[in-house]
């Protein structure tokens, strides 16, 4: 099932559209383990234990590691932004 699902993420295609001439079985089953495994955070731990087992053979090169938000949450955040000033036209006073 898990290549299944690599086989999915990798070429784009449709989930119905999974070939079950490969052996991968059906795309809709392959939909609902990468739902249910990435509810129970699986691909977390998965990436984890990666990272930990790389790290352990040295093959890891941090220095060229790169972190950004959509990986790690800011917990300090950034400056609030500015109230946005109304798009509104205004209406001119009348002079009468």
């Amino acid at each position: 099932m898990l290549c299944g699902i690599l086989f999915v993420l990798y070429t784009g295609i449709q989930w119905e559209f999974l070939p079950r001439e490969l052996g991968f079985g059906s795309g809709m089953t392959a939909w609902r383990r990468l739902r249910d495994w990435s509810a129970a955070g699986v691909w977390e731990r998965l990436h984890e234990t990666l990272l930990a087992e790389l790290h352990a053979a040295g093959a890891l090169d941090w220095s060229r590691a790169v972190i950004d938000s959509s990986h790690v949450r800011a917990m300090k955040g950034g400056p609030k932004p500015d109230r946005a000033r109304s798009t509104v036209p205004e209406l001119a006073r009348s002079t009468i």
